[in-house]
Parts: C-alpha cells; sequence; structure tokens
C-alpha cells in the first residue's frame, strides 16, 4: 500500500509538471508569437513611416521642382491674368501703376449717355497711371481667352450717341488668346497693381 501511495504521489507530482510544462510551452508559444506580430506590426509600422516620410521628400521635391519651373506660383491667377492682358494689348508696357476696376453687368458703358447700352457681362479695366498709357477692356472665358470691348477711358464726343452706337461696340468684341508672357515683366507689373 505504501508502494501504491508512493506510485500516486509520483505519477500525481509527474501530471502536475507536465501540465505547467505545457503552460510554460504554450506560453512560450503565444509569446514568440506575440513578438512575431509584434514585429511584424513594427515592421509595418516602419514600412508605412517610410512610405510617409517619401511621400513628404516626394512632394517637397515636387513642390521645388513648380516654383523652378514657375516663379508666379505665389501671385493670384487674377493678378497674372491683368499683366498678361496689360502687356498684350496696353499701349505703353512699362507704368508706374496698374489700375484695375471691376465693372459689373448691368453697367453702362458710358455713364454719361443715357442711351448707353449696358454691359451684358462683368468685365475688368486695366488703365495706366496717366491717360497716355491707354486702357482695356475685357472680360474672361476662362479658357485662355478674353472677350476686348473697344470702349475709351474717358468718352469724348457729341451725346446722346444712340443706343445702335453702344449697340456696336458690344457686338464688335474681340475675342483673343492671351500670350504666356516674360514672368519678369509680370511680376513687375503685379508689383505696380492697383485693384479696386
Amino acid at each position: 500500500m505504501k508502494h501504491i501511495r508512493f506510485i500516486l504521489i509520483i505519477c500525481f507530482l509527474l501530471f502536475v509538471s507536465a501540465c505547467q510544462s505545457s503552460d510554460d510551452q504554450e506560453s512560450q508559444e503565444k509569446s514568440a508569437e506575440d513578438t512575431e506580430v509584434l514585429s511584424d506590426s513594427t515592421e509595418e509600422s516602419e514600412e508605412v513611416e517610410q512610405e510617409v516620410v517619401n511621400t513628404s521628400e516626394t512632394k517637397e521635391e515636387d513642390s521645388e521642382i513648380v516654383e523652378l519651373a514657375d516663379p508666379l506660383v505665389d501671385y493670384p491667377s487674377e493678378k497674372v491674368e491683368y499683366a498678361r492682358v496689360w502687356l498684350q494689348h496696353g499701349e505703353l508696357k512699362d507704368v508706374d501703376s496698374l489700375n484695375v476696376r471691376h465693372i459689373p453687368a448691368g453697367t453702362p458703358l458710358n455713364p454719361n449717355d443715357e442711351t448707353s447700352a449696358s454691359y451684358p457681362e462683368d468685365v475688368i479695366q486695366l488703365s495706366g497711371a496717366r491717360l497716355v498709357a491707354g486702357s482695356v477692356t475685357y472680360s474672361g472665358n476662362g479658357d485662355g481667352t478674353i472677350n476686348i470691348y473697344n470702349v475709351p477711358l474717358r468718352w469724348d464726343g457729341q451725346y446722346p450717341a444712340g443706343e445702335e452706337f453702344y449697340q456696336e461696340i458690344i457686338d464688335n468684341t474681340e475675342e483673343i488668346y492671351v500670350e504666356v508672357g516674360d514672368n519678369q515683366e509680370i511680376m513687375e507689373l503685379i508689383e505696380v497693381m492697383n485693384v479696386q
């Protein structure tokens, strides 16, 4: 009987020991799996971070290339347009100031004549500081072309001129492609621009 008890105790101890060993092994395997998952996760995280860094560097490089390629990128597109139109159609290209006036649709072409027709669309009037510099009145089409209205900065003549006179001006607007122009001249004009 003592032997049986002794054998049972030894069996019990072996069984408990085996269970603990199995738990330790499972724990080690789980720990190894967790480490592997953590390692994979860390590697993926590092890859994502590297991709973000690479993408960021690429965007910065692209931005630098755009800035080098287009020195006008820092200027509002409207001001670049005004300068290009003036350089192409203004009487004097080198002006002390370039005045920009927005005229809404419905405004009479000649405010001093009650028979004047009105602008059918919003227009922009560019003029130099002196009358001799001339003026350009136009509307943009949004596709690189403009419609030029042949109207003076100051109206001289006999009034009333009649609706037909003004309607003919509207009907004979000229659609013109706006040239890209010289970037340096455009930047210089933007610096002396006075938008009203």
